[in-house]
């Protein structure tokens, strides 16, 4: 499989050929943040499990931009950051649906015997663990939290 640092390389040259600017602003971006973070690393490519947390933690910051917009009733910029999250999701792994998320969370509770509010901490940990990069943590808090009350 092709790593995902040279798949996004590619479609930065592609959008930059059809003039797609908010896909090329977005793409250069992303690499920007890669070589950041590679520099921070010292090493020259990043492994795509790393690239895989950086695009989660764009795709978060847009989600987060998206909702103080909306409260402050910048419709042009909620626009904006809705596209680059959209653009940001084709290089995620599919998410996954609240039932397949819950029934994750119902097997991890009864394989570790959690019952009580106080077993959240460990509950988050494992459920996060597992399902890493495949949907978001405040979806996965609020299931832990209403099967464990």
């Amino acid at each position: 499989m092709e790593r995902l640092e040279k798949i996004i390389a590619g479609d930065l040259r592609a959008s930059i050929k059809n003039r797609d600017a908010i896909r090329t602003s977005t793409l250069r971006m992303i690499i920007a943040s890669m070589q950041n973070l590679s520099i921070e690393k010292r090493t020259e490519a990043l492994e795509d499990s790393e690239v895989l947390r950086l695009l989660a933690k764009q795709t978060k910051q847009r989600q987060d931009s998206i909702e103080s917009f909306k409260k402050g009733g910048r419709a042009d910029l909620v626009e904006k950051e809705t596209k680059e999250l959209e653009i940001l999701r084709t290089y995620l792994p599919e998410q996954l649906s609240e039932e397949e998320i819950e029934g994750a969370i119902k097997r991890i509770i009864s394989e570790t015997g959690a019952g009580s509010k106080s077993d959240f901490g460990k509950i988050m940990k494992l459920g996060m663990e597992e399902l890493k990069g495949r949907t978001d943590g405040r979806i996965v808090s609020s299931i832990v939290e209403r099967l464990l009350s």
